[in-house]
């Protein structure tokens, strides 16, 4: 079964999920705010996502701004990102969702009807 990292006041995240009802897929439904991913579990999802560590940070979040992270990222090691990204799931871009053998950060629904329906 797939995993949705999700936030309940996040629009992407109840557009997402409502896509994910309308195509009749289940999904386990994480509240990434109370339940984020440690920075071990992080760390595999960005081994099987592929993707760059920065698209694992929600950059439009208001702690990313607070932090000043686009300065700062830079100049971090992967796994202090990795650590940093484990401290606050509101630091996660979202709705982060995990398959089998892939992670997709953010909602682009040919995405994730090319993962999930195909």
């Amino acid at each position: 079964m797939i995993k949705v990292y999700c936030y309940s006041r996040c629009s992407t995240c109840r557009k997402a999920l409502k896509w994910l009802e309308e195509k009749k897929i289940e999904a386990e439904v994480v509240d990434i705010k109370e339940n984020h991913p440690d920075a071990e579990t992080l760390k595999a999802y960005l081994e099987i996502s592929g993707l760059p560590l920065k698209r694992f940070f929600n950059t439009s979040g208001q702690q990313y701004r607070e932090l000043g992270l686009s300065k700062k990222l830079p100049e971090m090691s992967e796994q202090e990102q990795l650590d940093l990204l484990a401290t606050d799931g509101m630091l996660v871009k979202r709705p982060l969702l995990v398959g089998s053998d892939f992670v997709l950060t953010g909602f682009r629904e040919e995405e994730w009807a090319e993962k999930l329906l195909s």
